[in-house]
């Protein structure tokens, strides 16, 4: 999707903004798997979630070719916070649409970027096609949820894990819509690693494990899971055509494992993770035989979760959709 000088270019843009996140092998974390374990600390980014390094550089290149319109997305909450972020410096106007019941405190957080934020529909699916009528009616750039900008901004984090790490056995990553996964299939490559690429998805939002087994999109008519950010109905056909031939294999994990891996990662890293954030943990923790003795990393894509959900979560429970 990118060459490695388009990826090096990415990376100047991004570090512009940012400093790279930090890559840890943790102790506690690998005395509990087996094997050691690198987390890449993607909640370390200025708005807690690896997808702002994608709108920096679909920012950036947007600039050029469309400097003037209006912007619209739709999102759960961690691509609408990089959108609004990323266009700050062009003084342009974003409007966000996330669906009922959405995060309150990432809704907060959208609106503190600048975005002006609508709510519509019962997930992320029905806000997308509103998105795309309110862009299409008012002649405003819809800013998708995959794109080689966005990914090519996302690989970045892959180049610093390898840096940090070396070559890895393997990496589980969620899947939302498909640009992180994607990314780091294409860095991967890049590097000439044999390093097996594990997507994982939400047993209740499994578009993307269904699809990568038959070997055709499929879609699902829910995504009842509390992990906003793997919450997602209907695969970009792009991202499908990345993750079927780059994915050794795409892991489903449920809502209770989501929840373990959070209290997980909470007692050995001390680190915040939102539901998706936790995924990748999540799924090592279901593969921990086959991984003994190796050498993984886990992506902790975010950590915006609202509080009182973080607090049940730590108390015991797992949340109900």
């Amino acid at each position: 999707m990118f060459t490695r000088e388009d990826l090096d270019s990415a990376r100047a843009l991004v570090y512009r903004h940012m400093q790279p996140t930090p890559a840890y092998a943790w102790p506690l974390l690998g005395e509990a798997l087996g094997c050691e374990v690198w987390v890449k600390h993607e909640n370390h980014t200025p708005t807690g979630a690896f997808k702002v390094r994608g709108g920096l550089v679909y920012m950036d290149a947007l600039a050029r070719s469309e400097p003037d319109a209006e912007l619209v997305t739709a999102t759960r909450g961690n691509h609408g916070q990089s959108i609004p972020y990323a266009a700050r410096a062009y003084q342009r106007v974003v409007h966000v649409y996330v669906p009922e019941g959405n995060s309150s405190e990432k809704n907060a957080a959208m609106q503190a970027w600048g975005a002006t934020l609508h709510v519509h529909g019962q997930d992320f699916d029905e806000a997308r096609v509103a998105a795309e009528v309110h862009a299409g009616e008012s002649g405003g750039h819809l800013v998708p949820s995959f794109h080689e900008h966005l990914v090519c901004g996302v690989a970045t984090y892959g180049a610093e894990l390898f840096d940090a790490a070396g070559e890895l056995d393997t990496i589980y990553v969620p899947i939302g819509m498909g640009s992180g996964a994607a990314s780091l299939v294409s860095v991967r490559n890049l590097y000439g690693c044999a390093t097996e690429i594990v997507g994982v998805v939400a047993s209740a939002a499994d578009a993307f494990a269904l699809s990568v087994e038959a070997g055709r999109i499929v879609e699902t008519n829910s995504a009842l899971t509390f992990a906003d950010g793997v919450a997602t109905r209907v695969p970009h056909p792009e991202a499908f055509a990345v993750l079927e031939q780059g994915l050794s294999r795409v892991v489903r994990v449920s809502d209770d494992e989501i929840a373990q891996a959070m209290r997980l990662l909470y007692r050995t890293t001390h680190n915040v993770a939102e539901g998706a954030g936790a995924a990748a943990t999540a799924a090592l923790m279901a593969e921990r035989e086959r991984q003994q003795g190796k050498r993984v990393a886990v992506v902790l894509t975010g950590g915006n979760i609202d509080m009182s959900v973080f607090a049940s979560v730590l108390a015991g429970d797992t949340p109900v959709v």
